[in-house]
């Protein structure tokens, strides 16, 4: 379908095609090339961590991670079932187990009373794995850090949506012993698909840089180099090209200017939405980058599937970020889940609703959705 207001646009300008180009034009090393160095090296910088690994997806990266922590079967990840379906598959590619702990309902994330409840029985748990929803901190992120670190646990960070969002000026991606940003095409800022694995540990730093080159032992680029190196571990073809990567640098340059022109859309939007007393916005704040703009629909009050049904004869994309994983059919007859086992997360997801938010959104366009509410709700549908 043809949308009028699609749900995301990508924000570039003529210094990605430039870099792209440049990397193009060069004629050699469009793999390996030193435009992946520099990539990590800003992401570590930017994070104020050692170590940053680049990966051809936010996936192979959580892949790669649940290999160098050397998960094994039977070992227990607790992860949120409201996510993408990766979050918890991410330890079934390794055989282990995705254990599922509610949410919180302010901004989605782990409720760190569930997760603490799941680890007191439980000895097998290794790690917990929260999401920082759509551009925004888990509400209980520094709870749960500590009770990671009490329970000697592995802490992932799944900060696909969220480079650029904090929490009392910590940065989404810093609490964890390792975290994941993605760089799929409706992310904060894209190189169309990519990801990268941020840690201070030089152990699982150098298990990654193995993992996603085929378990090759290189200290140079070995498209570059004349050297014989050994394979030392099994390994995959994960990297990033030099052309993703140069991408990535010239979009990080942006990310400012990005978070800054999402978050006064978001601010028109609420003040525009506020009057409508079955909708509840997103709460504002300067420390959230707003990936998505999800709002909640009060269902006694009015109908969220009304609401999508006139904004999609409209020419509005909406989505719904997230079913619950556990009531996926998969999940379902691999775990034997039911409705009613998360009832936070459920609840949720039976009122959430993602509205079109993107950074070159004209005034126009902001206007002709808020319009579109406006007239449905006066509509009296």
């Amino acid at each position: 379908m043809e949308w009028k207001i699609p749900l995301y646009k990508i924000y570039w300008d003529e210094e990605d095609i430039k870099s792209v180009t440049k990397v193009i034009s060069s004629g050699a090393y469009w793999a390996g090339g030193k435009e992946i160095f520099d990539f990590e090296r800003n992401l570590s910088e930017y994070f104020g961590k050692k170590y940053a690994l680049t990966f051809n997806s936010g996936t192979s990266a959580l892949h790669a991670l649940m290999l160098a922590y050397d998960f094994k079967s039977g070992d227990k990840l607790i992860v949120p079932s409201f996510t993408f379906i990766a979050t918890a598959n991410s330890s079934l590619f390794v055989n282990s187990v995705p254990i599922f702990a509610d949410i919180e309902e302010e901004t989605f994330g782990l409720d760190c009373n569930s997760v603490k409840t799941i680890m007191d029985h439980n000895t097998s748990v290794r790690a917990v794995m929260p999401i920082h929803y759509g551009g925004t901190c888990c509400k209980d992120i520094t709870g749960i850090t500590e009770l990671a670190n009490d329970k000697k646990v592995i802490l992932i960070e799944d900060a696909a949506e969220s480079i650029g969002a904090k929490q009392a000026g910590k940065k989404a991606g810093t609490f964890g012993d390792s975290s994941m940003i993605s760089f799929c095409g409706n992310k904060v800022i894209t190189t169309g698909e990519g990801g990268v694995i941020i840690t201070d540990s030089y152990d699982i730093y150098r298990r990654l840089n193995l993992i996603r080159s085929h378990g090759r032992d290189e200290l140079e680029s070995y498209f570059a180099s004349s050297v014989s190196f050994d394979y030392i571990t099994l390994g995959y073809n994960w990297r990033i090209s030099s052309i993703t990567a140069a991408l990535g640098i010239s979009q990080l340059k942006k990310l400012d200017k990005i978070i800054n022109l999402r978050q006064n859309i978001v601010k028109y939007y609420n003040d525009k939405l506020k009057k409508i007393n079955w909708i509840i916005t997103p709460k504002f704040s300067e420390e959230n980058v707003y990936q998505m703009y999800t709002i909640k629909v009060n269902n006694s009050l009015n109908s969220r599937e009304k609401l999508r049904n006139y904004l999609t004869k409209k020419g509005v994309m909406t989505k719904i970020y997230f079913d619950p994983i556990h009531l996926t059919k998969f999940y379902r007859d691999k775990f034997g889940y039911n409705e009613g086992d998360f009832p936070i997360t459920e609840k949720i997801s039976k009122s959430v609703l993602t509205l079109p938010l993107y950074p070159s959104m004209t005034k126009e366009e902001q206007n002709y959705l808020i319009d579109s509410i406006i007239e449905y709700n006066e509509s009296g549908l």
